[in-house]
C-alpha cells in the first residue's frame, strides 16, 4: 500500500527496534522497519519525512559492521541516530568513537546541556535507558553536543542545520520516561509530520487497494475466531462481499461455545460466506492414545491441512486469492536485519503447506499492522469486545493445554473449567491488563473429600500472565478472592476435579503454555 506521509526506521539489529515503530505509530505517524543497508537513491524516491537508525548488538570499530550508505545524510532528509545509530552517524561523518572503559547498562540520569527540539518541553535533568559499550569521543565538524550523563559526556548531539540528531540512550523503552515524547519531537517538530495516519485512513486505503488488486476474482480466507483472521474477514467483507469466502475448521479443541460464536457471528451476523467443516470426531480419534506433545501439534496440524484443503478444493474453482492474518511483526521477523535475503513469512496463524494442486495468490490486508492497531481496526470495522479484546489462544487449541491423553470427555472437561477462568477474571474492573488466562488439566489424580465421600478426580491448573508481546511473560498476581471463587467454581461446578493450583512461574524459563 502507499502511503502520505511516513518514516523509515532502517534496523541495525536492535531487539527493541519493533519499539521504535510503536511509538511513532502512537503519534499517528505510520513508519516502516527496512534493511540497514536500503540505498539512499531508493529511499529518496520513497520520500520519507525522516529517516531513524536504530540500535544494534555490533561494534562500529569491528570490522565488516552493518553500515549505511553515506549518501543518506546528503539526502537533505531529518535523521536520528539511537544508540549504534548514533555512533554510525558520528563515524560516517567523520567523528570517532571508541570502546568505552566500562559498559553502561540500565537506568540513567541525564542533563540536557543546549537547547534541541528533540527534547522541547521536557525537563533537563532526565532519566533514561542505556546500553552500549561504546562512545562518541569526537564529534563530526559542525555539530554540538547536547546532553551528557555521568559515564557519557556526549550523551546527544546534533547539527540542528542539517537536522541530524543522535542520541547515545534508547527513547522506545518504557525505561526512558520521556522517550516516547522526545520521538514525538521528532516526528512532528523535526520532520514536521501531521500525524493523520489512523485506522479509519488505513481501513479506507486498504479497501481501495484490495478492490483494485481482486477486481472480480474470489479469495478464500481461513477463519480460526481469532483476533487476526477475524479483523481479515471483516475486512475483505467489507471490501468485496460475497466475493469472499471463508472456512471455519472447528476441531473440536476450542473454548466452550466457540465454533457456534464464530458461525452465529460471522455466518449469521456478518452474512459471510462461511463453511464450517464439522472434524470433532476426525481430529479426536486421531489423537487417540497419543500423549507426546510434539506428535499432537504435528497430527492436528496435518488433519487441519487435510480438512481445510478439501473444503478448498470444493470452492477451489471460482478463488484466485488465499488471504492471511500476516501481521507487521511477522514481515519484520522474516528479513534478517543484518545481510540475507528475505526468508518466508511465517505460519503462525496461516494456512502453510496446502498441497500442489491448490495454487493460490496470497493477500495479507493486515501485514503493516502490530497487534494492538489490528484491534484498533477490529473494533472500527464493528467487531464485538469479546472478538477484538481476545486473547492469544495456540493453533492446537486445547490440546496443548491437555497434558497425556486427549480424549472427548477431558475436553469437555477443560471446557466447562476454563470457562469458569474467564467467567471470573473478566469481572475484574482492570481484566485487560491479564494478557493471557486460561485452565489446564493435568495428567495427574489427587485423593479428596467431598461430603462424607473420598474422590480420586484431576487436578486443573490455573495460569494467567502478564506480557507485552508473550516473547517473556510473568505471572499475574490475580488477586486472593478471585482465586478463591476460581476454585471454588471449578470444584463445585466441574464434575471429575477436587483440586486446583495456581502456576506461579514466569517466561523464561517456563513458557506460557503447559505443552
Amino acid at each position: 500500500m502507499k502511503h502520505g506521509e511516513w518514516i523509515a526506521i532502517l534496523d541495525y539489529g536492535s531487539q527493541v527496534t519493533q519499539l521504535i515503530a510503536r511509538r511513532i505509530r502512537e503519534q499517528k505517524v505510520y513508519c516502516e522497519i527496512i534493511r540497514f543497508d536500503t540505498r539512499a537513491a531508493d529511499l529518496a524516491r520513497r520520500a520519507p519525512k525522516g529517516i531513524v537508525l536504530s540500535g544494534g548488538p555490533a561494534s562500529v570499530t569491528d570490522q565488516g559492521s552493518p553500515l549505511c550508505d553515506p549518501a543518506l545524510f546528503e539526502l537533505g532528509i531529518p535523521i536520528l541516530g539511537i544508540c549504534y545509530g548514533m555512533q554510525l552517524t558520528a563515524r560516517t561523518l567523520g567523528g570517532k568513537v571508541h570502546r568505552g572503559l566500562k559498559r553502561e547498562y540500565g537506568k540513567a540520569s541525564m542533563q540536557i546541556t543546549q537547547d534541541c527540539p528533540l527534547f522541547r518541553g521536557l525537563e533537563k535533568n532526565l532519566q533514561v535507558w542505556m546500553s552500549h559499550g561504546d562512545k562518541v569521543e569526537v564529534i563530526p565538524d559542525g555539530f554540538e553536543t547536547i546532553a551528557e550523563s555521568d559515564n557519557c559526556p556526549c550523551a546527544a548531539m546534533q547539527n540542528a542545520g542539517r537536522k541530524i540528531y543522535g542520541v547515545q540512550f534508547h527513547p522506545e523503552v518504557v525505561h526512558t520516561p520521556q522517550g516516547a515524547q522526545m520521538l514525538g519531537n521528532f516526528a512532528s517538530e523535526i520532520c514536521g509530520c501531521s500525524g493523520d495516519w489512523k485506522m479509519s485512513k488505513f481501513i479506507e486505503d486498504n479497501i481501495q487497494s484490495i478492490r483494485a488488486k481482486v477486481g472480480s476474482d474470489h479469495v478464500l480466507l481461513g477463519l480460526s475466531g481469532g483476533v487476526d483472521s477475524s479483523v481479515v474477514a471483516a475486512l475483505l467483507h467489507k471490501a468485496i462481499g460475497p466475493q469472499l469466502h471463508c472456512v471455519f475448521v472447528d476441531n473440536g479443541l476450542l473454548r466452550y461455545n466457540e465454533a457456534r460464536e464464530v458461525e452465529d457471528l460471522f455466518g449469521h451476523a456478518f452474512g459471510i460466506d462461511l463453511h464450517t467443516a464439522h472434524a470433532q470426531d476426525l481430529f479426536l480419534n486421531a489423537l487417540s492414545g497419543i500423549t507426546d506433545p510434539e506428535k499432537k501439534r504435528k497430527i492436528i496440524g496435518k488433519t487441519f491441512i487435510d480438512v481445510f484443503a478439501e473444503k478448498a478444493r470444493s470452492l477451489s474453482g471460482k478463488v484466485k486469492y488465499l488471504a492471511q492474518g500476516t501481521l507487521y511483526p511477522d514481515v519484520i521477523e522474516s528479513v534478517s536485519p543484518i545481510g540475507g535475503p528475505s526468508a518466508t513469512i511465517k505460519s503462525h496463524h496461516n494456512v502453510g503447506g496446502l498441497p500442489a494442486d491448490l495454487k493460490f495468490e496470497l493477500i495479507e490486508p493486515l501485514r503493516e499492522l502490530f497487534k494492538d492497531e489490528v484491534r484498533a481496526v477490529g473494533r472500527e470495522l464493528g467487531l464485538p469486545g469479546y472478538v477484538v479484546d481476545r486473547q492469544p489462544f495456540p493453533g492446537p487449541g486445547l490440546a496443548v493445554r491437555i497434558l497425556g491423553d486427549i480424549t472427548r470427555e477431558r475436553v469437555n472437561l477443560l471446557q466447562l473449567a476454563d470457562l469458569r477462568v474467564r467467567e471470573e477474571i473478566l469481572k475484574m474492573e482492570n481484566h485487560l491488563d491479564v494478557w493471557q488466562y486460561f485452565a489446564v488439566l493435568l495428567p495427574i489424580q489427587t485423593v479428596g473429600v467431598m461430603g462424607d465421600d473420598r474422590t480420586y478426580e484431576n487436578v486443573v491448573a490455573v495460569r494467567a500472565v502478564q506480557s507485552l508481546d508473550g516473547m517473556t511473560a510473568d505471572w499475574y498476581k490475580l488477586p486472593y478472592d478471585v482465586l478463591d471463587r476460581i476454585s471454588s467454581r471449578i470444584i463445585n461446578e466441574v464434575k471429575g476435579v477436587n483440586r486446583v493450583v495456581y502456576d506461579i512461574s514466569s517466561k523464561p524459563p517456563s513458557t506460557i503454555e503447559w505443552e
